[in-house]
């Protein structure tokens, strides 16, 4: 089986991570997951999000997630509710 890509370790870290408590990680929450400096976890965090045709986007000039899709890590019109609870926005 072919090892994971650092990119898609990437992705699965916001997701699982937007999935789990509704908002997205810093890149130094990142960082630590794959057992890198701060600087490489921002690096991926910039190499994801400037794949083309990637489905979300950082606030401007920053380092912080605001939408992953379906998520969006700001609040919006659009509230998500799973069995009862609503820790989560769509995009």
């Amino acid at each position: 089986m072919p090892e994971t890509s650092q990119l898609d370790q990437t992705f699965n870290i916001i997701i699982e991570r937007l999935i789990s408590t509704g908002q997205a990680p810093h890149y130094t929450e990142i960082a630590n997951e794959l057992g890198v400096p701060p600087s490489e976890g921002r690096r991926a965090l910039h190499e994801l999000f400037s794949t083309f045709g990637f489905p979300g986007w950082l606030y401007p000039k920053t380092d912080t997630i605001v939408s992953f899709a379906p998520f969006n890590n700001l609040p919006t019109q659009y509230r998500l509710t799973i069995d009862g609870m609503q820790k989560w926005f769509g995009q």
